[in-house]
C-alpha cells in the first residue's frame, strides 16, 4: 500500500481519491466494510435523530458528503430543501449521477431499504423524496471562513457533516477554524449533526493512503461549547478487531448539538 509523507489535504483528494472505489468498498451493504458495524451504527444513529420529525425545517445542508447520500436518508422527509457539497469534483459527479438516475450510478437501494426497514417507510417514497429535495450540489472547502466561497448560503435549521473535517484538516487549529465555519451555516436554535472518527491517523481506499487528524471526545466538546452549542447526545462505537486494516480509527462517533438561539460570532 502506498505511503504518503505529508497530510493529504483537498488538493491530494482531487487527484488521487477514487470516488467509486470508496463507495463500492464501504457502502455496498448496510454493515459497511467487511466485519465492521461502522455503517449500521451510523445509520441507526441518524435514524434515531431524524425519523421522529423532531428536527425539521426549510433547509438542510450537508458539508463534505463525499460521493455518498446515506446521511440524509432519514432526514429528507422533514426538510424542503437539501444542499449537498464536497471539495472533490468526482465526488459531486457521483452524487449528480445518482440524483439523475443515470446509467451506471451507484446502487444505494440496499442502504435505503435498510433504513426504511428500521423506520417503517416505503423505499420508493424515500428515494423519490431524496431526488426531489436535493436542490444543489456545491463545491465546498472547509478550510475557508465561508466554506462555500464565493457563494453565500443562508443558514439552515440543520447542518450535517460526516467524515469530512478530520480528513480535511491537518491540525487542531485548522479543525477549530473549519468547525467555526461550519457553525456559521447553522441558524440560531438549529442543530448540528456530526459523524466522525476518534483516534484515527489514516485510512485506505484500495491501495491509496489518506491522512486523518487525531481527534478526541474532549477536543470536539470543547470546540463546540466555545461556538455556542449544547451537545444533546454523543454516541460512540469502539472499533472492533479487524482482519484487514483499512484504517486505524479507535471509535466512530455521532453527535447532535443545538446552537444557542442567542449566540453571535464575535470574530
Amino acid at each position: 500500500m502506498e505511503e504518503v509523507a505529508h497530510f493529504t489535504e483537498g488538493e491530494f483528494y482531487q487527484v488521487h481519491f477514487d470516488s467509486r472505489a470508496y463507495i463500492d468498498n464501504f457502502y455496498f451493504c448496510p454493515r459497511g466494510h467487511e466485519e465492521e458495524n461502522f455503517l449500521s451504527f451510523v445509520l441507526a444513529c441518524l435514524s434515531r435523530t431524524f425519523s421522529t420529525g423532531k428536527y425539521k425545517g426549510q433547509r438542510l445542508i450537508e458539508v463534505g458528503n463525499g460521493p455518498t447520500i446515506h446521511s440524509i436518508i432519514s432526514a429528507c422527509e422533514y426538510f424542503q430543501e437539501i444542499v449537498l457539497s464536497d471539495f472533490g469534483d468526482n465526488n459531486r459527479k457521483e452524487i449528480v449521477k445518482w440524483l439523475k438516475n443515470e446509467e451506471g450510478c451507484f446502487d444505494w437501494n440496499p442502504i435505503i431499504q435498510h433504513v426504511c426497514a428500521i423506520e417503517g417507510k416505503r423505499p420508493f417514497d424515500v428515494e423519490v423524496n431524496l431526488r426531489q429535495r436535493v436542490k444543489q450540489v456545491l463545491k465546498c472547502d472547509v478550510r475557508l471562513e465561508n466554506p462555500f466561497h464565493p457563494h453565500n448560503i443562508d443558514p439552515a435549521e440543520c447542518v450535517i457533516t460526516s467524515l469530512c473535517l478530520e480528513a480535511a484538516c491537518k491540525d487542531l487549529e485548522t479543525y477549530r477554524k473549519a468547525l467555526r465555519g461550519v457553525a456559521t451555516l447553522v441558524r440560531p436554535g438549529g442543530i448540528l449533526v456530526m459523524v466522525g472518527v476518534l483516534g484515527q491517523t489514516f485510512y485506505y481506499v484500495n491501495e491509496k493512503r489518506f491522512s486523518c487528524l487525531i481527534l478526541s471526545k474532549p477536543n470536539i466538546e470543547s470546540i463546540l461549547e466555545n461556538l455556542g452549542f449544547t451537545i444533546h447526545e454523543f454516541n460512540i462505537l469502539p472499533a472492533q478487531d479487524r482482519k484487514k486494516i483499512v484504517s486505524d480509527f479507535q471509535a466512530v462517533f455521532h453527535l447532535v448539538a443545538l446552537k444557542s438561539a442567542t449566540y453571535t460570532c464575535d470574530g
